[in-house]
């Protein structure tokens, strides 16, 4: 049985590094980008990179190994619950859509990290090398990560231990020769030296400038390269390359500071291809984004406009002192346990609220704490005094406490009355109801009222066609067409443009038929110029046709008025 498991984990690690030499990284002609770019490689298919070094502190917590004493071994089975506890939180902080597979998973890593620190097969892994493995590879912060690495080897005042920084380096450099990169960034007893060249004491931020300085540590160099891989995976350029001529590029974009707009995109640029009178010899400068010529322009402008120093500061200052470790046990596991809870459902300023806070509080704890000593007779009524200050701040927490529980559940409130439909408000107001009613009644007349007069519209053109339809069949003879038509007057109504034109003795009938259709008043035109051309030489036949077209209009008018005033 034992057989069958080793020959399958064999099989797994072979197919992991089958897989690395699928990419063919090893075409990478710089070591630091081939390192960075294999264990980023690890880092995805083990989905390592969606933990942070905060979710690895919390994992550690549960299985005990933040008690542990940092040389203690366990089994490799003790290492997967570890590693099932960090991919099981894991899943639950992932959203339904975006579930991992934690059993393979789980599998990945722990092949990877028993070919890094277990190739012999004994079954078993010391507490810091689970550490500091697991807090190289996770994702986050580089610089969480660091405070972190840092803790662990450095002394209660915050100094630097030589001997652990010895050790953390012999461990973690054994990550790159597990990907075949030994060569390169193997251990060596030069190592540490190389490091911190002066003997001194080294403290927290001058740890994190050697490593996160430009350039890092020469033996951690593709530390901070993976974070910087990690970062512009996503990044597009829309630039061509100089070289394979494609029309933009993702990841890192590589400017030769000698020839003229040469570029590279990093496929390129990391296989040592070169064009033209370029040369691999030539400097590089690496680019993380792209910005238009308008605004380096203006970024150029600022610069020079700036009176201030344009060197920004990488990483914050954190103070030398290491905080004090605070005993936590009068703190409710219930109140524990809804906070978070209730942190996980507030939102990211709320989060932010209340974890600065917690961080006051504890650091007041922490301020007005005393370590353990033993005291002399003199000094008893001192102590009295402190611990009964250190009553009353336990006595105010817990009130506070209780004032945050109700600030908690009046919020809650506040937020299930405002998800609340909107009708059940409206519900609560009769004059908005009344109102609402009221518009709507009125916007239904306003809708018989328009369909009304579209339907005295359509009329109005029917009778309008008939009438020129009329006027057009009819012969020149004006007293059999006066009849009908005059008949006919009554029932046809007349545009509002035309009532004017009625009041004006000398006008043609042209003009009282203004605001009508363009055949209507061609029809008229014709009738009228075919009598013109025929020399209608009777007063008689002129007054007819007069009086003919203004009983026309003034029927038009008065029916148009008519439908107005319904």
């Amino acid at each position: 049985m034992i057989e069958d498991h080793s020959s399958r984990t064999m099989a797994d690690r072979r197919q992991l590094f089958a897989e690395m030499r699928a990419l063919e990284l090893d075409s990478i002609r710089l070591s630091t980008y081939r390192t960075a770019c294999k264990l980023r490689f690890v880092q995805k298919k083990c989905n390592l990179y969606l933990v942070d070094i905060w979710n690895l502190i919390e994992a550690f917590r549960e299985n005990g190994l933040n008690t542990m004493d940092l040389n203690t071994e366990f089994s490799v089975a003790r290492l997967e619950a570890i590693l099932s506890t960090i991919f099981y939180q894991l899943n639950k902080r992932m959203p339904t859509t975006h579930q991992i597979n934690v059993e393979q998973s789980i599998l990945v890593l722990l092949n990877f990290l028993l070919a890094a620190y277990d190739p012999e097969g004994q079954g078993k892994i010391s507490a810091f090398v689970v550490k500091m493995a697991l807090g190289t590879l996770c994702g986050g912060k580089i610089s969480d990560k660091l405070r972190y690495i840092f803790s662990q080897i450095a002394d209660p005042k915050g100094i630097m231990i030589y001997s652990q920084f010895d050790q953390f380096l012999k461990e973690v450099l054994k990550l790159p020769v597990t990907v075949f990169e030994g060569p390169s960034f193997g251990y060596t007893e030069q190592t540490t030296r190389t490091c911190f060249p002066q003997q001194k004491q080294i403290s927290l931020n001058m740890f994190l400038d050697a490593f996160m300085s430009d350039p890092p540590a020469q033996c951690l160099v593709w530390l901070p390269l993976m974070h910087r891989l990690a970062n512009v995976e996503n990044v597009f350029h829309p630039v061509e390359c100089s070289y394979c001529h494609s029309q933009s590029m993702m990841g890192f974009r590589y400017r030769c500071q000698q020839c003229h707009n040469y570029q590279l995109c990093q496929e390129c640029f990391w296989k040592g291809h070169a064009s033209g009178s370029h040369s691999n010899q030539h400097q590089m400068k690496e680019y993380t984004s792209w910005k238009s010529p308008a605004k380096k322009l203006s970024n150029a402008l600022s610069k020079s406009l700036s009176c201030a120093s344009n060197r920004e500061t990488l990483r914050p200052i954190y103070p030398d002192a290491p905080e004090k470790p605070l005993n936590l046990a009068h703190i409710y596991f219930f109140f524990l346990s809804f906070l978070i809870g209730s942190l996980l459902e507030s939102s990211d300023s709320n989060q932010d609220d209340e974890h600065c806070l917690i961080a006051r509080y504890a650091s007041r704890l922490a301020a007005d704490g005393t370590s353990v000593q033993p005291r002399a007779p003199g000094d008893i009524s001192v102590s009295l005094d402190t611990n009964k200050q250190q009553r009353q701040l336990i006595a105010e927490l817990e009130s506070k406490n209780k004032e945050i529980l109700q600030e908690i559940q009046r919020l809650k409130q506040q937020h299930d009355e405002a998800s609340q439909p909107p009708a059940d408000k409206g519900q609560q107001n009769p004059t908005l109801l009344a109102e609402l009613r009221q518009l709507r009644q009125r916007k239904e007349e306003l809708e018989q009222r328009m369909s009304a007069l579209q339907e005295s519209r359509r009329e109005l053109m029917v009778q309008l066609e008939q009438l020129m339809l009329l006027l057009k069949t009819q012969g020149p003879a004006p007293s059999p067409r006066s009849s009908p038509s005059h008949t006919l007057s009554s029932s046809i109504p007349m545009p509002v443009q035309s009532t004017s034109g009625n009041t004006t003795p000398s006008q043609t009938p042209q003009d009282s038929l203004m605001g009508l259709g363009g055949d209507v008043q061609q029809a008229f035109a014709q009738k009228a110029g075919s009598e013109s051309d025929s020399n209608v030489d009777t007063e008689a036949e002129r007054s007819q046709f007069d009086d003919f077209t203004s009983a026309a209009a003034e029927s038009l008018s008065a029916q148009l008025n008519h439908s107005k005033a319904r």
